[in-house]
């Protein structure tokens, strides 16, 4: 009898990840029911429920993208500080007059260029040049706003461009265009770590280094190669971003480095790296756009929102040290 039941019930068994994605979820429903509580007169009209939950996902778009690549640098084994410095530095470089002279695609590819070069430095300078990933990219966050001031002349450069103003505007089959470059960017991230050579190697290069150095996988190249994709999502966050505002400045994305962090640990990412996944970051990110949407429509103070934040951070690293077991061996059973 027990024989027969045995393989049926490991059927049933949820592994880590979706016991921690099942996690998020419910804190997602706890949320909206405490909005539901404090706001009832708001949550009782159907078409504002549908408009403040795309106005959610419309503010996860950008740093939703980010976080893909600062999910890819954490499992690999790194860290990078500087994406918000990056995203200003890519958003005034592209909202130059002289960029904005040769039209939309000129400035689209300026963000992706610049943003793809400084992951390539920060990757170079870590793998090649061997500082650590923290001090590196400190350097360069320091570094890249400096440069964005000193080519905005520390004004505000106004995008004149309407083609990229409108992307912030328009909507297909209702959801903001943004929300669609969000979906297409974690979707690509997710075939990438979970179904290419390249994520494979991600993980091995995160969990081990030596042992995917001696199993053939050139480490340096491929770490360089990680920073690189996370300077390619903050140029497309670039894009988003100065399209949201129709401008951009050396202030801008300030702090991204530190959300993007919070919501790939708050996804299941390990900082010591070799595990995460995108899903979970995704999650992670939803989480707080939802709590600042929570604090916005009752009008609580961003001081109150950012100790939330912490809170949550430090019990998601906690819970990250346990590496769940308690949860995990209840669900098995």
């Amino acid at each position: 009898m027990i024989a027969e039941t045995a393989p049926a019930a490991r059927k049933w068994r949820i592994d880590d990840n979706t016991a921690r994605n099942l996690g998020l979820v419910g804190v997602l429903v706890l949320l909206v029911i405490i909005g539901i509580i404090t706001k009832p007169d708001l949550y009782s009209d159907p078409t504002w429920v549908r408009n403040n939950f795309l106005t959610i996902l419309q503010q996860a778009s950008a740093i939703g993208v980010v976080t893909v690549g600062m999910t890819f640098v954490i499992i690999g084994g790194g860290i990078d500080l500087s994406v918000g410095a990056i995203i200003a530095l890519a958003g005034v470089w592209c909202t130059t007059l002289a960029t904005q002279s040769y039209g939309a695609t000129g400035m689209i590819f300026t963000a992706l260029v610049v943003g793809i070069a400084v992951g390539l430095v920060n990757g170079v300078l870590i793998s090649y040049g061997r500082l650590v990933p923290f001090i590196a990219t400190l350097a360069m966050l320091v570094s890249a706003r400096g440069l964005a001031a000193q080519i905005s002349g520390k004004q505000t450069q106004v995008s004149a461009n309407d083609t990229i103003n409108a992307i912030a505007t328009t909507k297909l089959l209702g959801v903001p265009l943004l929300v669609w470059m969000l979906a297409v960017v974690v979707a690509a991230g997710w075939v990438l770590l979970n179904r290419t050579t390249f994520g494979r190697r991600t993980v091995a290069v995160g969990g081990n280094p030596e042992a995917a150095r001696l199993a053939g996988i050139n480490v340096k190249r491929h770490t360089v190669l990680l920073y690189a994709l996370s300077g390619l999502c903050c140029g497309i966050a670039a894009i988003m971003l100065t399209s949201q505002a129709t401008s951009a400045q050396a202030a801008m994305a300030n702090l991204y480095e530190l959300d993007a962090i919070a919501a790939a640990i708050i996804g299941g990412t390990l900082l010591s790296g070799g595990r995460g996944t995108i899903i979970g970051a995704l999650f992670g990110v939803l989480v707080f756009s939802t709590i600042t949407n929570l604090f916005a429509i009752n009008n609580l103070s961003t001081e109150v929102q950012n100790m939330v934040k912490g809170g949550i951070i430090v019990a998601a690293v906690l819970i990250q040290q346990f590496r769940y077991r308690s949860l995990t061996q209840l669900l098995k059973r």
